[in-house]
């Protein structure tokens, strides 16, 4: 269980121009007391094809934290773009809003950030090199992604599990006698049966073939006609593999419609109405 849960980041200049700072106002809840601040990052994506463009706008931390709902304002600087190639410095990209505890990060909160020019004309036909000044950001707020991380906190029973628990008795019994017990139990079982199968085939093939002796013999003396063999009819019968396909599509498009995404949603907020109490960046 984490001990700090974000409730809500809204972003107070949004949309904005592409050289003024990022002002966030993040609300969260404390539930037992903090040793230690809280450290926070906000980190521009330069460029898809590498993490070498990556920018570090600003950190701070926060602290001393009292126990209940806290809220604070953290404003970055804007990206340098002496940083960005000038093919990455308009179109969607993404900024990361994390937060670490004693150096473990339990929380990061992604946004889309789509950057064009002001004017349709320029975003017609766009300059070779950017003009930097006339381009506006847009945060798609409404959208975030949310990656929460079990972390170890103050005490050595909050932290997570980094192995599975031992089971001792599991080492008792070889994995021949502990495992394939079963397999090998259903295995005779089936040769078993086959056998048995097979006697009766046998049995009954010449039985049939007696039959088919005296039926032959009759037949010949009353007709004197070969019986005709009964065609196998394909009605009724089933495509068992476009039938699959048919389930699975529509079991894939029920799961798809049912599952959602539920990555993009924060923290409910607190049942109560409490006020938030304000908190010293620094």
């Amino acid at each position: 269980m984490s001990v700090v849960s974000l409730l809500g980041v809204n972003i107070l200049n949004n949309p904005a121009k592409f050289t003024d700072n990022y002002v966030f106002e993040i609300t969260f809840e404390c539930l037992e007391q903090l040793e230690k601040d809280l450290e926070w990052k906000l980190t521009y994506v330069g460029s898809a094809t590498s993490d070498q463009y990556d920018q570090e706008l600003d950190s701070l931390l926060v602290g001393p934290i009292p126990v209940g709902v806290n809220k604070f304002i953290f404003e970055a600087d804007a990206p340098k773009t002496t940083r960005i190639p000038d093919a990455d410095i308009l179109g969607v990209t993404v900024v990361l809003l994390t937060c670490s505890y004693d150096g473990r990060e339990f929380v990061r909160v992604g946004y889309y950030v789509n950057n064009e020019y002001e004017s349709d004309e320029l975003n017609a036909d766009p300059p070779a090199k950017p003009i930097v000044e006339k381009i506006r950001r847009n945060v798609l707020a409404d959208k975030p992604r949310v990656t929460r991380f079990a972390i170890k906190w103050d005490s050595e029973a909050s932290a997570p599990p980094e192995f599975p628990p031992e089971q001792p008795e599991a080492d008792l019994q070889p994995d021949e006698e502990e495992y394939g017990a079963d397999e090998l139990e259903e295995d005779g079982e089936e040769e078993e049966g086959a056998e048995a199968a097979a006697e009766n085939a046998g049995e009954a093939s010449a039985a049939a073939v007696a039959a088919d002796g005296d039926a032959e013999m009759a037949g010949v003396e009353e007709s004197g006609e070969p019986v005709e063999e009964d065609e196998l009819s394909d009605e009724g019968s089933v495509d068992l593999e476009n039938e699959s396909e048919d389930e699975l599509e529509e079991e894939g498009e029920g799961e798809a419609v049912e599952g959602g995404d539920d990555a993009m949603e924060v923290d409910e907020k607190p049942a109560d109405s409490t006020k938030p109490q304000e908190v010293m960046a620094h």
